[in-house]
């Protein structure tokens, strides 16, 4: 897939850094939009279950806020989605090779492609598709997170998983 040619305005850069402060946000469904012509309804799914593709996100978005209103850290295990609650959780696969992370949706996005979630730089390396950019994956809704940005539950459940040696639990 070639990058997206779809563009929506970046709010202010508000942090720089590694140490990007969590939470700050607000619970937010949102109201029906419209981006490049596509309208999205933005709504409670906890049956939402799909499978598509996924695009990462990173440097020009660090440091920005998100549509809840967070801080977006390109280091965190984060993503975006055009639907689902903020901040929700997603069990994120990567179909070709089984990984999963358990993901933070704090954000709107993405817009182009018949992508279907859009990841934190961090999430990509950890599935494993940050050099490809695009991978085939699995999003299923988890339930809502806390407000407060704490990320406990996500880095323990990558602790977890099998493949997660030290070197690539130690988040950059």
């Amino acid at each position: 897939f070639p990058p997206s040619k779809v563009q929506v305005p970046a709010s202010p850069r508000v942090a720089h850094g590694r140490q990007i402060p969590r939470g700050g946000g607000v619970f937010k469904v949102g109201t029906p939009y419209t981006v490049a012509g596509k309208a999205y309804v933005p709504r409670h799914e906890p049956e939402y279950d799909r499978v598509g593709p996924a695009s990462w996100y990173g440097d020009a978005f660090h440091g920005r806020k998100t549509a809840n209103g967070e801080v977006f850290n390109k280091y965190a295990l984060t993503g975006a989605h055009p639907t689902l609650p903020m901040p929700s959780y997603v069990y994120v696969t990567n179909l070709e090779n089984g990984r999963t992370v358990l993901v933070r949706i704090n954000d709107r996005g993405p817009y182009s492609r018949g992508r279907i979630v859009d990841l934190s730089h961090e999430v990509a390396r950890q599935l494993d598709f940050e050099s490809r950019g695009i991978a085939k994956v699995r999003v299923k809704f988890a339930g809502r997170a806390p407000i407060s940005g704490d990320d406990s539950r996500e880095r323990n459940f990558l602790a977890r998983q099998p493949w997660a040696s030290r070197r690539n639990f130690a988040m950059r």
